[in-house]
């Protein structure tokens, strides 16, 4: 099939041959939007026939609209490094007819994994990864991006997501991601008064517990409960320090 495989690395030596094997069930080109890894991500890549291209970081949306322009094909897939494509993605996308489709982009719904522990509470979290670059494009959010366009098919497939390798990962992650999270929202303007991080923070562990229904999946529904409590609570806690600094 003619679809260009997107991913963007830093440092994922452990991951980048999986991945790459992965969309090669479907994909006749893999390219590689490396942020200057300083291990074997490069090498691995090209030696399993990618065509790696070295960029700074520039965000997460920033990152992989960067790498569309030098695809050969219309049609991009999507993929992080830490993920995977399931054997029912593989067949679904081998069934599509992209050169007459009407759709602007194709999402999965995706199965996030801490560790060997498959968290429940988070599934589908669809994302659209399949999309026409003449249609549609990443939005230029430096955090969390998605796929510009309505005009998406959902289908009955999964991208397997290895996130985590444990709890104790996912915690040194979040601190990374909370602080990314304060900065942004700073420099967007945004500002928090003294009850911001108790009210997101109870907020989160109420989302999480009572509305999602976390309460009934374990340990693994508690633990992501209490994590995303903490971060949403970090994120205005830092964000209320950086104001104070600038007085």
């Amino acid at each position: 099939m003619k679809i260009t495989a997107n991913i963007i690395t830093l440092n994922e030596e452990k991951n980048i041959e999986e991945v790459i094997k992965s969309v090669q069930e479907v994909c006749n080109e893999v390219l590689v939007i490396d942020s200057l890894s300083s291990d074997k991500t490069c090498e691995i890549a090209e030696r399993l026939g990618a065509k790696v291209i070295k960029q700074e970081y520039l965000g997460d949306g920033p990152q992989k609209a960067f790498g569309a322009p030098f695809a050969k094909n219309d049609w991009i897939l999507s993929i992080d490094a830490d993920e995977r494509l399931d054997l029912n993605a593989i067949e679904e996308i081998k069934k599509l007819d992209l050169d007459s489709t009407s759709y602007d982009a194709f999402s999965f719904a995706r199965k996030t994994y801490v560790g060997k522990n498959f968290i429940k509470l988070w599934y589908p979290d669809r994302v659209a990864r399949l999309y026409n670059r003449r249609k549609c494009a990443y939005s230029t959010a430096k955090g969390h991006a998605r796929v510009q366009t309505e005009n998406v098919c959902d289908l009955e497939a999964d991208m397997l997501h290895y996130s985590y390798e444990d709890y104790a990962h996912m915690i040194r992650t979040t601190e990374k991601f909370i602080k990314r999270g304060a900065i942004l929202a700073y420099e967007d303007g945004k500002r928090a008064n003294i009850f911001d991080p108790f009210i997101h923070g109870i907020g989160a562990l109420f989302k999480t517990l009572i509305l999602k229904k976390g309460i009934f999946h374990g340990i693994n529904g508690l633990n992501v409960a209490v994590i995303s409590a903490f971060s949403s609570y970090m994120k205005y806690a830092l964000m209320l320090e950086m104001q104070k600094n600038e007085k």
